[in-house]
């Protein structure tokens, strides 16, 4: 691929990595378009709204022509099929997942595009789930050239997806600060916590220790976002606990206090938070880690642990985000 066309990809990986389980139960995907020698980038943002290439030719669009404010994906898809006028005709798509060729709850990106009738279409990876492909095809149909690239990088966005699709998905969530300490009260920015609180909204399991529930007293909600809180599972030994911890007060939530994990196993999207102790029994146990990393150094005991991970991404907020996958 040109300078240009490296480019439009890395942009939209690294677009699709902010919207990472965000999306669930969709997969986080990211997509770039290049029209009249611009650059337009989105990513799917939320499951049931649309999906990343929709966005990223309404962007398009909407910055050489007039448009009305259209949100619904239904709407956007038939206004561009109706109104494109032959403009995408010598555009170039990037995306990082294949094209969806069935229509569910929302309608089919790869119909979208075989209208539009781009000059190319880039994917990073096809799609896993057999009865969603077929894009690849219905483009190749249209005379629209394909290319598939096979990025390992697509496939790591995905990878929670078809983990959960299939089985579950488990990541831990570890905050600490720059020189790795983990306690004292919140470590991390607002902004982080907010992130945090997007998650989840989205997880449906969140595991946590004992000893972190009786020393910190958390709610462990979405209260930041206006979200659902997720079912508790406290991994401890002992089963006595102050039900006056504000977790215990949330609605519609289920708390199970056990010794054991075979709780997760009725769950899909599991996220682990705690200290040090929980963090070394489960390392070996969980699909990826997450670390939010302040940049500031506090003058408290850093956490101590052996570790070897893969990252497979770090974003840069107002705290390092870094995704790592276990080296094992």
């Amino acid at each position: 691929m040109s300078s240009m066309n490296n480019f439009a990809l890395d942009a939209a990986i690294k677009e699709a990595w902010r919207y990472q389980f965000l999306t669930y139960p969709n997969p986080a995907v990211g997509a770039a378009v290049i029209v009249k020698n611009r650059l337009f980038v989105s990513a799917h943002k939320k499951a049931g709204e649309p999906h990343a290439e929709v966005n990223a030719l309404w962007e398009a669009y909407k910055a050489f022509f007039d448009a009305p404010p259209l949100t619904i994906s239904h709407e956007i898809h038939e206004f561009l099929i109706k109104n494109h006028n032959g403009f995408f005709r010598e555009s170039n798509v990037f995306v990082t997942l294949e094209p969806c060729s069935h229509v569910g709850k929302t309608p089919s990106c790869a119909n979208l595009l075989k209208h539009l009738k781009p000059k190319s279409v880039t994917i990073g990876w096809l799609d896993p789930i057999s009865e969603h492909s077929g894009g690849v095809e219905m483009l190749k149909s249209a005379g629209i050239e394909v290319n598939v690239l096979n990025d390992k990088r697509c496939y790591d966005l995905i990878e929670p997806f078809i983990k959960w699709t299939n089985d579950k998905f488990i990541f831990f969530k570890l905050a600490q600060s720059f020189n790795g300490a983990i306690t004292g009260g919140y470590i991390s920015s607002e902004s982080s916590l907010k992130w945090v609180h997007q998650i989840r909204d989205k997880i449906e399991l969140l595991v946590i220790g004992g000893n972190t529930v009786r020393i910190d007293r958390p709610t462990l909600d979405a209260r930041k976002v206006n979200g659902k809180s997720p079912d508790v599972l406290i991994y401890s030994k002992e089963k006595n606990f102050d039900k006056t911890i504000p977790l215990f007060s949330i609605p519609k939530r289920r708390v199970f206090i056990e010794d054991n994990l075979e709780k997760i196993n009725d769950y899909k999207f599991i996220m682990i938070e705690g200290g040090e102790r929980l963090y070394k029994k489960l390392k070996n146990f969980v699909d990826w880690k997450v670390f939010i990393v302040t940049p500031k150094i506090f003058d408290r005991i850093n956490y101590k642990s052996e570790d070897e991970f893969e990252i497979l991404h770090v974003e840069r907020r107002d705290d390092l985000i870094v995704f790592g996958r276990s080296n094992d």
